[in-house]
């Protein structure tokens, strides 16, 4: 994913807790604050609750940036979002968790 769509400062993250809304799934939460900017920013937390292994983290966040890529063209309304995990992602494949997070991107508003 492009460095522009990351949200990477402590503080940007602090903001969409505060001020954002909130979207829950089965696996994901969605943390979401509308931005006045010309593209979306995109976090992703991974807990050691899904995993105490590094490898597998990474492995999930490395399907969640890839799932958010495959979508970013078909973004109209731009927001900050937080993406955060639950231990069931585990079980799930990419298939499901990128039908979760285009159904999500709906609900939200910004498609």
């Amino acid at each position: 994913m492009p460095k522009i769509n990351r949200l990477t400062r402590k503080k940007d993250f602090g903001t969409v807790f505060k001020k954002g809304e909130s979207l829950k799934n089965n696996f994901l939460v969605f943390k979401i604050l509308k931005n006045y900017l010309k593209k979306s920013r995109f976090g992703f937390i991974v807990s050691k609750k899904v995993s105490t292994k590094a490898v597998v983290r990474n492995k999930i966040k490395r399907r969640l940036r890839v799932a958010v890529f495959k979508e970013l063209h078909n973004i109209k309304n731009h927001a900050d979002i937080i993406i955060i995990t639950l231990p069931e992602i585990k079980k799930k494949k990419f298939s499901e968790i990128q039908n979760v997070i285009n159904d999500s991107f709906g609900k939200i508003g910004i498609f």
